[in-house]
């Protein structure tokens, strides 16, 4: 007799672990060896570079939390180990197949700025890639075989990342 079979894509990693780690790493060498982005005034308060950098964070928080509540209101789970109940293809569903984790790369990139940390920079493509790797693949084949020729069509409707 078959043993039981999980109703979740298999992601045991909290996807937003990926974005801590690479962050963490880069601001960790950055303070051991600052090299930063952009040459900036020393003096300035404030700078553009700065400013620009909170508008992304707060960008992607209110894209990451527009994602939460478009799949709180469809009642399905949005932590990758609980059980899909729908595709949700409304809100930002409709622009983008992954709105959490291109909220959480423009949320990065825009600590990026604040800090102007080369190094957290250099890291994000390693956030992303592991996303791209190890995260999608497996929620896609999960949609895939629960939803079928609904998810098929889905995809073709709307891109992966923008």
């Amino acid at each position: 007799m078959p043993g039981p079979t999980r109703d979740h894509p298999g992601v045991f990693i909290p996807p937003p672990l990926f974005y801590v780690v690479a962050f963490l790493i880069g601001w960790l060498i950055d303070r051991r060896r600052h090299a930063p982005i952009l040459q900036t005034d020393v003096g300035a308060l404030f700078t553009v570079e700065q400013a620009l950098g909170w508008v992304l964070v707060v960008a992607g928080i209110v894209l990451a939390m527009w994602g939460a509540l478009t799949f709180r209101r469809a009642r399905t789970g949005i932590v990758p180990i609980t059980p899909a109940t729908t595709i949700v293809a409304e809100g930002p569903y409709r622009f983008t197949r992954n709105p959490m984790y291109l909220a959480m790369t423009v949320a990065y990139l825009g600590a990026t700025l604040i800090f102007n940390s080369f190094w957290t920079l250099l890291l994000l493509p390693a956030a992303i890639a592991c996303i791209q790797r190890y995260v999608i693949p497996r929620e896609e084949r999960y949609l895939a075989a629960k939803f079928g020729e609904a998810y098929a069509s889905y995809r073709r409707r709307v891109r992966r990342w923008v």
